[in-house]
């Protein structure tokens, strides 16, 4: 073998009797004491160094340091509180950096079970690490506590190790017995070995019965049998939380501390949340429901926090509530999903700035393909059993998801599981579904999401929450009664009357999908919880004619006509749903033609108070808990004597349009900074969002042009709304009276789709032209932009007059770029009255508060060296 192959252990007889460590080989000592590990150690660092390589010390754990500072040795420190994955890739970068022919030592990497809890990880570090080190042509050492481990993952361990070897120290010196030496053989290599002579040049295998007698003598009486052997250290830990009782407050504190890191996460604000409403035996709960290991995730948490709120502190409340029924694959599984088919390095690479976009790319196109380890695929099987044919849904619960600052809302994946067939055809769309979520993970929008938020290097692994459709079957459909979206803070107050305080519900009948996503012509019924029957609009135009329910015959997701539903559900529950639109049906009737024409606004399931004071209650006590305003998803499943059940499937708290940030706190700003300030006259906050473009339809030439001409002027419009699309830019549209209106006379006759990528819509006052904001409530318009998160501002001019509070000032674009004639497709002809200002070097921001009372536009950066720098809290 090339000499340059070789590598020197700093022990002769070691080197001898492994024919010597190579390049590529992970060295792992199975030790009793860091002493054990030590004697190794030493001699390996100190004639690496004293070779001229590259010694890099990794530093981590709680005992005492391996090796002291000195010259040529590196000591990186981690910290793995970080996590798997920030550990893992860090380790990684530094072995990159370090590049081949470099000597690595590792503390105890048993200690990282303080942290990360499961054996699992501890198999999942050395199955990323091991394939790198030989890749890299590198060698290191590790060791492993003796006994410490269950036998699946030390054997895990063992077969991603190069070498792995017993290391212990009796009264006649140190012993060594190599359990797997890769690509060596002789016919004494795997005896246990004894270091003879005191300058331990002479490692001799034990070949007769007495010294070997007296060195199985030293490993103890453990053996296969051991119980605890056969558990993972996860196992290990919750069976320890059980009795948990028997402890002090400070015990059980420390382990409800310990508990929710594992279970839950990081999130400190959620954490206190947790602290509060829930007890050992809540998070041990949980572990009875978990397949694999890990963080349960965002989504999860969320959904059994405001469960446990309503539980612990409304028990009134609590007898409506639908008792879930929910399982949780642990984040655990996804990273050993990616190590298990070989996917670390294109994750790896993914986590470079570099490789962001590209490798995730590459790996989403594979997640498909892979398999699960057994056990994982053992457990899914379980779980199936128990739901039996009930239909379940695959939802993502990523790491960060749900939480304070970031709802990744939409960003991931949810797959229904309609659950016909066998056991085995269940079990593979299941499959399919969680591979599904998986590479959602993946997908460009979520990639952009997290880059935007400065979480592209984040921990972000993948959770998914497992729950069983709540609903009921009508013949060869499933569907809840009722589901939807409840606000405990109503933003859009469409009415004096309202109270914002109340809530606001977005209510279908079937599956909530037609809820929380937008649906073209046909509405979900928007209800403030203190005025339930007070409805925007028309109820027969803005109202809902299909339903999403689980098809048993299709086994898939499908919409129907509610005529459909109307046709397989009984009476009481027709009589709860059914809406007549008796004016068309009497057109029809007048010409002879009976024709029922139906459609539900739920108006009905709104008129029972219980229902709606409820879900009011249930929203204003976790928004209390919180102290902060939430969403929810909610379903709601009825009787025929009358009777309902909420099922609570979903909550966190409200985001803010734009960054996401949950806490919006309006500025001090200096006056010749400010673009606009209003007080009240907006919907859709809270808002915090960056302005890119701000395009400008001039009233008085706007009045002053011919009715015909008008119609140019939504041409214009949507040749800015296609370039902000393109672009990805944030727009931000000011135009005189109404947008959207049929009269071109009360303002710009836009359709939705043309300014449908603004993500702010401003309607000015041009008092002279009697040209006046008033947006249409319950309108395709108005639905339209609550569909679509658009926010809404009206600005009057005499509202902003000298001495008035409101602001609004246009000369502030002055020190923007007109660039609308630089468009294209821009119809140049009317450049002297339509203008699009490119608002970047202003740095413009919008905001705006929960309630949207008090809205300002400012421009952060100004010329001539004028700046205001504000950072949100």
């Amino acid at each position: 073998m090339s000499r340059l192959l070789k590598i020197e252990s700093g022990l002769p007889g070691l080197d001898f009797a492994l024919q010597n460590i190579r390049i590529g080989d992970s060295v792992v000592w199975q030790i009793s004491t860091i002493e054990d590990y030590l004697y190794f150690v030493k001699p390996f660092a100190e004639r690496s160094i004293a070779l001229g390589k590259k010694t890099v010390y990794f530093r981590f754990a709680e005992h005492k340091s391996l090796l002291p500072e000195q010259e040529g040795l590196k000591i990186v420190k981690l910290d793995p509180d970080e996590g798997f994955e920030a550990l893992t890739v860090r380790v990684n970068r530094v072995m990159e950096a370090e590049g081949p022919d470099s000597r690595y030592i590792f503390d105890c990497v048993s200690e990282l079970q303080s942290v990360w809890a499961a054996d699992f990880m501890m198999r999942n570090f050395f199955m990323a690490i091991c394939p790198a080190l030989k890749e890299l042509r590198a060698v290191a050492y590790f060791s492993v506590l003796r006994h410490k481990h269950s036998y699946s993952a030390t054997g895990q361990v063992r077969e991603a190790a190069s070498i792995y070897l017993n290391a212990i120290k009796g009264p006649l010196g140190m012993y060594v017995h190599p359990l797997k030496v890769s690509n060596r053989h002789t016919s004494t290599m795997f005896l246990p070995h004894l270091f003879k002579d005191f300058n331990e040049n002479g490692l001799v295998p034990l070949t007769d019965g007495i010294s070997t007698s007296k060195y199985y003598a030293l490993l103890g009486p453990k053996g296969i049998s051991s119980s605890k052997r056969r558990l993972d250290n996860w196992d290990i830990f919750f069976m320890k939380a059980q009795s948990a009782t028997r402890h002090g407050p400070a015990k059980q504190a420390e382990i409800k501390e310990k508990l929710y890191r594992i279970l839950i996460g990081r999130d400190s604000e959620r954490a206190k949340l947790f602290t509060e409403n829930f007890g050992i035996q809540d998070y041990l709960n949980i572990n009875d429901r978990l397949i694999g290991s890990g963080s349960i995730g965002g989504k999860s948490a969320g959904m059994l926090l405001a469960r446990k709120i309503i539980e612990k502190n409304r028990p009134d409340l609590a007898e409506y509530m639908e008792p879930h029924d929910s399982f949780y694959i642990g984040s655990n599984v996804f990273y050993t999903y990616l190590i298990s088919n070989n996917w670390w390095k294109l994750w790896f690479q993914h986590k470079s700035s570099e490789g962001y976009f590209m490798a995730a790319k590459a790996l989403k196109s594979q997640l498909a393909y892979g398999k699960f380890p057994e056990m994982v695929r053992d457990m899914f099987k379980i779980m199936l059993d128990h739901f039996g044919q009930n239909p379940i849904i695959v939802r993502s619960s990523s790491f960060l998801e749900d939480g304070f600052g970031n709802a990744f809302a939409g960003k991931y994946d949810s797959v229904f599981c309609v659950n016909e067939g066998t056991l085995e055809e269940r079990y593979e769309a299941f499959v399919r579904a969680v591979k599904e979520v998986y590479a959602s993970a993946m997908d460009e929008s979520a990639l952009v999401y997290r880059q935007q938020r400065g979480l592209d290097k984040s921990d972000e692994q993948m959770s998914i929450l497992v729950q069983r459709v709540s609903g009921s079957i009508y013949q060869d459909i499933y569907m809840p009664g009722a589901a939807g979206v409840g606000y405990s803070t109503n933003t859009y107050v469409w009415n004096k009357d309202i109270n914002p305080d109340a809530g606001m519900v977005r209510i279908v009948a079937g599956l909530g999908t037609r809820a929380v996503d937008r649906i073209s012509n046909d509405y979900p019924r928007l209800a403030s919880l203190d005025k339930p029957t007070l409805t925007p609009g028309g109820r027969g135009q803005f109202a809902q004619r299909n339903v999403d329910v689980l098809d048993f015959q299709d086994n898939s997701l499908v919409t129907v006509p509610l005529e459909e539903v109307i046709l397989k559900s009984p009476p009481w529950y027709q009589k709860l749903i059914v809406e007549h639109d008796r004016v068309r049906e009497q057109e029809f009737s007048d010409r002879g033609i009976k024709k029922e024409i139906v459609f539900t606004t739920c108006e009905n399931i709104l008129k029972d108070k219980r229902i709606t004071e409820t879900l009011r209650e249930m929203l204003a006590t976790i928004e209390e808990h919180y102290r902060y305003p939430v969403d929810v998803e909610f379903t709601i499943n009825f009787s025929e004597e009358g009777d309902f059940l909420i099922d609570l499937v979903q909550c966190r708290p409200l985001q803010a349009k734009g960054t996401g940030a949950h806490t919006v706190i309006l500025p001090e700003v200096p006056y010749d900074h400010i673009f606009f300030r209003l007080y009240g006259g907006a919907m859709g906050g809270p808002i915090q969002m960056p302005i890119d473009l701000v395009a400008i339809v001039d009233g008085k030439g706007y009045y002053e042009l011919a009715y015909n001409s008008k119609f140019n002027v939504s041409r214009a419009i949507e040749v800015i709304n296609n370039y902000a699309k393109q672009t990805g830019k944030n727009l931000m549209l000011l135009g005189p009276g109404r947008w959207g209106t049929s009269s071109a006379e009360l303002g710009v006759p836009v359709r939705f789709a043309q300014i449908c990528n603004a993500k702010a819509l401003c309607e000015m006052s041009f008092e002279s032209g009697h040209l006046m904001p008033e947006l249409s409530f319950g309108s395709h318009f108005f639905q339209d932009l609550v569909e679509t998160d658009i926010f809404y501002g009206a600005i009057f001019e005499k509202d902003c007059s000298e001495g008035k509070q409101s602001i609004y000032r246009p000369e502030l674009l002055e020190y923007a770029e007109n660039i609308f004639s630089q468009i294209p497709d821009a119809p140049v002809n009317l450049a002297s009255l339509v203008k699009l200002y490119d608002t970047s070097k202003l740095h413009m921001n919008l905001m705006a508060d929960s309630t949207s009372t008090e809205t300002l536009v400012y421009a952060q950066s100004l010329p001539k060296g004028k700046e205001f720098q504000y950072k949100a809290e």
